[in-house]
């Protein structure tokens, strides 16, 4: 499949089939996050897939709920992938404290996003989640408290049927110019 093909058939999932998703798929992707590139080769990140019923039923049930709960629909995804945010290099963090970027959110982002193409080349479907209950998930997982979770990505099989024929863009012209704003 070409790139944009691929790119263009990614969406964000938030129904996913009970099937589980075979563990080699998972550490496939998970592979694919693992080659993104980071600010200072400083691979801020760790990775902790969640595929035990028992533990994705209480970790969603604890990060969903109260001010969290338009997310529940994660819990219908037989995978749970938690990414840990880890210091970067000294002069990743230097450079960002002098640029004001946080060049280890830019790091997650292109890993996660690895994540979720490799994901969709393998028919599976992902959704990022950035609004949880931080503190119940680590409580869950056994995260130490000084650690930080930025975000987490829904992973499984969906139904295709379902899938808007064509998400929603802005067209190109509204966001591109050349050698000037």
């Amino acid at each position: 499949m070409a790139f944009i093909d691929l790119v263009m058939q990614r969406q964000s999932v938030r129904e996913f089939l009970s099937t589980p998703v075979d563990r080699d798929k998972v550490m496939m992707c998970i592979e694919a996050a693992r080659l993104a590139p980071s600010a200072c080769n400083s691979q801020p990140w760790r990775f902790i897939i969640v595929d035990d019923e028992q533990v994705r039923d209480k970790l969603c049930k604890v990060a969903f709920r109260g001010l969290h709960f338009f997310n529940s629909f994660a819990r219908t995804a037989p995978v749970i992938v938690v990414i840990v945010s880890e210091k970067s290099r000294f002069l990743a963090r230097l450079g960002g404290r002098i640029k004001d970027t946080r060049y280890y959110l830019l790091d997650i982002g292109i890993a996660g996003e690895h994540l979720v193409l490799q994901a969709q080349e393998l028919g599976l479907g992902t959704c990022w989640i950035g609004w949880f209950n931080e503190k119940a998930v680590k409580s869950v997982l056994g995260i130490p408290n000084d650690k930080k979770i930025d975000v987490m990505i829904a992973l499984g099989h969906h139904d295709n049927q379902k899938m808007e024929s064509e998400p929603k863009r802005y067209p190109i012209e509204e966001l591109v110019s050349f050698n000037s704003y």
